[in-house]
């Protein structure tokens, strides 16, 4: 959003809950913005918010986004992740405003597969209610795109992080809070699972590049995927020492190994989005997780001040 704003657009975004500790609320972006408040899986709302404000431009990036949480209740999940998604997207339809939507998915999207890294040619596997959820949006958007002639691309990206992520239970925030409270780092799984790990600034421009080429090249990337990510895979205990190297901590991380229901290694190849987009990431993985622990540094600073 904030990405947006600097670029000058006139940002709408639809809110469910009011979170007063979101970086929305807490950066008071959320003064600069109009708030639709609501559920993307209200379609009414969705086509109301969509033309009285004349939006142009979709990004969708409204799920449920924790493993874990889709393991113990897939049911909100496939609700805010595929109904969510089908009633954008045909709020859209009925909207002639609407000229281009970017829908994020993941690389989650995948599954399981035999060959590594992904690239976008592989089919969509997902086997775990998450996966699965992300499967179905995925397919959903391209089908819009095919039977519509909708202008709709999509983005599979790595595992986000950066400043801003208030869920704790995910590796890097986890981690960073864990030693400035002076704790050892928790790792739920074996610490050997493989993952691409993508700045959250470095996401906010794919998106809006793919958005701006869409509007410009609309019969070249209608229903394309995207994989965004650094191509530069790292598995967990590789990651929570750059995070513990980056805080010049000695703790040693412990290993709980009572991960269930993940995909065990997963990198893909961004060679498309280079390739037609134009596209690399701005920042390289050991500065993006300094400016992450000094984001999370300033928050807890404040939190506790």
């Amino acid at each position: 959003m904030r990405r947006l704003l600097e670029a000058g657009a006139e940002v709408v975004c639809v809110m469910r809950d009011h979170t007063p500790r979101s970086e929305l609320i807490r950066a008071r972006l959320i003064d600069r913005v109009t708030v639709v408040q609501g559920d993307v899986c209200d379609r009414d709302l969705m086509e109301r918010a969509l033309g009285e404000y004349e939006i142009d431009t979709v990004i969708h990036l409204a799920a449920q986004t924790i493993v874990g949480i889709a393991n113990r209740n897939p049911m909100s999940t496939l609700q805010s992740n595929v109904t969510g998604t089908w009633t954008t997207l045909e709020a859209c339809r009925h909207s002639p405003m609407v000229k281009q939507i970017v829908v994020a998915s993941s690389d989650k999207a995948y599954g399981e597969q035999n060959r590594l890294p992904y690239d976008e040619s592989m089919p969509l596997m997902g086997r775990h209610p998450y996966d699965v959820s992300k499967s179905c949006a995925d397919l959903i958007a391209a089908a819009y795109a095919k039977t519509y002639g909708m202008h709709v691309a999509i983005t599979r990206c790595g595992n986000f992080f950066g400043g801003g992520d208030l869920n704790f239970n995910r590796l890097v925030p986890g981690t960073i809070r864990s030693v400035l409270r002076g704790q050892r780092p928790v790792v739920r799984s074996d610490g050997n699972y493989i993952r691409d790990y993508f700045y959250v600034e470095d996401g906010a421009a794919a998106y809006l590049l793919l958005a701006e080429q869409l509007a410009l090249r609309p019969a070249d990337l209608r229903g394309a995927a995207f994989n965004f990510c650094n191509e530069q895979p790292l598995s967990v205990i590789e990651m929570v020492g750059k995070i513990l190297a980056v805080m010049r901590s000695n703790l040693e991380p412990e290993i709980l190994n009572t991960a269930g229901n993940e995909i065990r290694n997963q990198c893909m190849s961004a060679a498309r989005a280079r390739r037609m987009l134009t596209w690399s990431p701005l920042f390289q993985l050991d500065e993006a997780l300094a400016r992450t622990v000094a984001w999370y540094k300033d928050f807890f600073a404040v939190s506790h001040g």
